[in-house]
């Protein structure tokens, strides 16, 4: 009797100790399942509820209005926490990905490369407020630069760099190892063959970790409380303390003052909606496969 046979009388069996065990085994994942996506839906549904209806044009284009009066917006927030994200895209995608194309193609797996692996896992486990903690001491105490966007996205950078490294490491070794020697049989340099064919293929892969780190940091409070300090006007360069979303989520919500707590509320939906938009982008980004 050949396997599939075993298997097709397995099937006909369904009260077989072996058809049980699958069905119990099925019936679990499945509750896991459930009981995965259960905070999920509750959280999105509460802030749905709470911050959908204190969604309004005007919450984009004005400033947080002062305590007591009920007119104003988070406009300033918006826009400092998309100058922030653009900073530490900027700081943390050339070294995340220039790192990851020496550890897959150029490391030959040595013991340097091994280190930065593990650096990268243990760099991935860090928590947030380490990284604020680090960006202030490195950029802020010692007088570099002050609360600014600028600092605000050394830190976020530094959150980044471990999901842009792994990911774009990963994506790299999954291209074929035939086109790599295809390339340098046709008189193709080592560098050319990285540049021109491995990371063009291992784009959408790469596009994926670097929407993934966005998601990440964009709804970072600790680090910004220490970087960004918070500001209750429109940014004024990338020198100057800067309002965030997140800062100004945790500010409006501790207030006894109810047009702050809507803000909250709305401010905490509109970063919802800034975190799902970049998790559709890098599922998008993944449906286009080179190989």
């Amino acid at each position: 009797m050949t396997g599939n046979d075993f298997a097709l009388n397995l099937k006909k069996k369904p009260g077989s100790p072996r058809s049980i065990f699958g069905l119990i085994m099925t019936f679990l994942s499945g509750l896991c399942l459930f009981l995965t996506i259960i905070p999920l839906f509750l959280v999105l549904a509460l802030v749905i509820i709470k911050g959908g209806s204190h969604l309004r044009p005007d919450l984009l284009t004005q400033l947080p209005p002062p305590p007591g009066l009920t007119e104003g917006g988070l406009g300033n927030a918006i826009l400092g926490t998309i100058i922030v994200v653009l900073i530490s895209v900027a700081i943390a995608v050339p070294i995340g990905v220039l790192a990851a194309v020496y550890l897959s193609e150029f490391s030959g797996n040595n013991k340097i490369a091994q280190g930065v692996r593990f650096c990268t896992n243990v760099l991935s486990g860090v928590p947030s407020i380490i990284a604020g903690i680090f960006a202030y001491g490195l950029v802020i105490e010692s007088k570099i630069v002050s609360f600014s966007a600028i600092a605000a996205g050394i830190a976020l950078a530094v959150l980044m760099l471990p999901t842009i490294i792994k990911t774009t490491d990963e994506a790299l070794q999954i291209v074929p190892q035939d086109v790599r020697w295809a390339a340098l049989g046709v008189g193709a340099y080592n560098f050319q063959t990285v540049l021109k064919i491995v990371l063009p293929a291992a784009v959408p892969a790469i596009l994926t970790g670097v929407t993934l780190a966005i998601a990440r940091a964009a709804g970072e409070t600790a680090p910004m409380i220490f970087t960004a300090l918070n500001s209750n006007f429109w940014p004024d360069g990338i020198t100057k303390p800067i309002s965030t979303l997140a800062v100004s989520v945790y500010n409006f919500a501790t207030v006894p003052y109810e047009a702050q707590n809507q803000l909250a509320w709305a401010g905490s939906l509109v970063l919802v909606l800034l975190v799902l938009l970049t998790s559709v982008l890098s599922r998008l980004a993944t449906r286009q496969k080179t190989y």
